[in-house]
């Protein structure tokens, strides 16, 4: 729906011809490299925020103890999303095309598809070599960038409401997956235009040469329309706050439970 809008009239029309032109299997296209992806970006991710918590730490000249603002969380997890987005990018790439190839091979961008991972990682070596993987790089920096500060500092503001003055460690399930879904919603709203754009870029550039973000982006506007940059917003959005909530939520518990064992020590 990103990359093709004008073949779908929205969510269950995409659906019902996804299903009846290539199967159920159509709907898991691209599913390891999505896997991959996600497990190694959150890695990273949270990995790397503990660290950046203790840079900002030191910038803003406090103890290393020091619980910091909601703020100051999220300046923390867009300094994390940096790292993140260098592991993202690649298994992004892979996924992002093996889920449009079917489109492209019907718009006749492309003769022949991929229809393995393998296939697709081939492909990119042989025509492009290892650097062809960061392809949308740079509009995959500018969306985490920002998005993670809105991810964090979303979860963070939601986790704050919830607490009511508590302590946020006493929070129970329900409250911990709410604010997951709302700071993944607030990435999605802040950044989706940019996660459209870099899809094209990613997707397009099978067919050959593409432009950069600032020519796909207004090549996109000029031909198509703002509202082309939202196209696919809705299930991205459904897809977001179940995603992760469910994140945060074993995230916080998978915390408590490292802390716990650390102090038995």
């Amino acid at each position: 729906m990103q990359t093709f809008p004008d073949m779908y009239k929205g969510i269950v029309d995409c659906f019902v011809k996804t299903y009846k032109q290539v199967g159920f299997r159509g709907f898991y296209k691209g599913t390891t490299p999505a896997l991959v992806a996600n497990i190694a970006e959150n890695s990273v991710l949270f990995m790397c925020y503990g660290f950046c918590q203790q840079i900002v730490r030191r910038i803003v000249g406090v103890d290393r103890k020091t619980k910091l603002s909601d703020l100051q969380n999220a300046a923390a997890g867009s300094f994390a999303s940096a790292f993140a987005t260098l592991v993202l990018c690649p298994t992004e790439l892979v996924k992002c095309r093996l889920q449009a190839m079917h489109e492209m091979q019907l718009s006749g961008k492309i003769i022949q598809g991929h229809n393995t991972v393998w296939s697709v990682v081939k492909g990119v070596i042989q025509k492009d070599g290892p650097l062809g993987f960061y392809r949308g790089l740079s509009s995959t920096l500018l969306r985490e960038v920002p998005g993670y500060f809105f991810f964090f500092g979303g979860y963070e503001l939601s986790r704050t409401f919830f607490a009511s003055g508590r302590s946020k460690d006493e929070l129970g399930p329900i409250p911990l997956l709410l604010s997951g879904g709302f700071g993944g919603s607030c990435l999605w709203i802040a950044v989706y235009p940019v996660d459209c754009v870099k899809s094209r870029i990613q997707v397009l550039s099978m067919a050959g040469k593409q432009a950069g973000f600032m020519g796909t982006f207004v090549t996109v506007v000029r031909t198509e329309g703002v509202l082309a940059l939202y196209s696919g917003l809705k299930p991205t959005m459904i897809r977001a706050f179940l995603a992760n909530g469910a994140l945060f939520l074993a995230y916080e518990y998978s915390r408590k439970l490292m802390m716990k064992q650390i102090d038995s020590y």
